[in-house]
């Protein structure tokens, strides 16, 4: 058995690889070739939790289970830590174990730059970034890979994290103009499009300032309490699409909230990423404000391990 390390998978495993993977594996989701089952999260304290996300893959003959731990009040520690045990499924041998934190997060920027591509203007060029933790920059990753982004603001609560990312994001090659912004209602008046990565209980912004033609990305929040958007965001989106919907049915707190308060109900939502990977661009118009809501499930995590598995084996 393998064993890799974050560090060692992120010097030659890329987003846009993630991309292509996620891509083969909704093809497989869509012929019935994934067996999943739904992922658990139990708490591990005051602001704590572990989660847990078994899946199977009947075309690739591979199993996984990951492990994920989510402790906001690290300091020396990652906020999120996670690890990836791949099982060959033709003789029940265990052939890897990798850390998951990195493909965690590679994993979900794959995802929003899908969503994106499919539902933010072609014209896109601002990406306003709330939540500037460490699973807030694979999402821009994706984003940028996707659109031609020019300008970028980030806001965090804490400035000095927001200014960390800035040169993380400088340091990487990202050649847009970044600034940071301490007033996050300018930076939604602002944005052609937004990731929101927070694990807020409130929301973070107001609905009532997305500038027609908004797009948002919504990755933070996989929680009943969780709520990055408010309801406001959710009644004047024109069009919601999800990861996976099993997941935020239990999951997506903002949604759950909506639904129970009579604002949408579940058959507004549009479509999953499977439902859309191979379409065109689904957008109509530029004035229509749509909403990209992501959990999280195991298949996608399936996807970027059999990725790396082809890479490493």
């Amino acid at each position: 058995m393998i064993t890799l390390t974050d560090k060692e998978i992120e010097e030659k495993y890329k987003i846009s690889h993630a991309i292509k993977d996620v891509n083969a594996i909704l093809k497989d989701y869509n012929e019935d070739k994934i067996v999943e089952s739904i992922r658990t999260v139990l708490p591990a304290g005051e602001d704590s939790s572990m989660l847990y996300m078994p899946c199977i893959s009947l075309t690739q003959q591979v199993s996984i289970i990951k492990t994920v731990s989510i402790f906001p009040t690290n300091k020396n520690l990652p906020t999120t830590q996670g690890n990836i045990l791949v099982t060959d499924l033709t003789d029940g041998a265990h052939k890897a174990s990798m850390d998951a934190s990195y493909l965690t997060r590679l994993r979900t920027g794959a995802m929003t730059a899908i969503a994106t591509d499919k539902l933010a203007r072609d014209d896109a060029k601002s990406l306003g970034v709330i939540g500037t933790g460490n699973m807030a920059f694979e999402q821009v990753l994706g984003v940028v890979e996707v659109r031609d982004i020019q300008k970028i603001y980030l806001y965090n609560r804490t400035a000095e994290k927001a200014e960390a990312f800035k040169k993380r994001l400088e340091d990487f090659g990202i050649w847009a103009d970044i600034e940071v912004i301490t007033d996050v209602d300018a930076l939604v008046e602002q944005s052609d499009i937004i990731n929101c990565a927070t694990q807020s209980k409130t929301p973070v912004y107001k609905g009532e300032l997305l500038k027609p033609g908004t797009h948002v990305n919504g990755v933070g929040s996989f929680t009943h309490e969780m709520k990055e958007m408010d309801r406001t965001a959710i009644e004047r989106a024109d069009h919601i699409y999800v990861d996976d919907m099993d997941g935020v049915k239990d999951e997506a707190g903002e949604l759950i909230d909506a639904v129970e308060a009579g604002i949408i109900s579940w058959d507004d939502i549009k479509g999953t990423l499977a439902d859309i990977y191979d379409q065109g661009h689904l957008r109509q118009n530029n004035t229509d404000i749509t909403i990209y809501k992501c959990v999280g499930a195991g298949y996608f995590d399936l996807a970027v391990a059999g990725g790396v598995m082809k890479m490493f084996a």
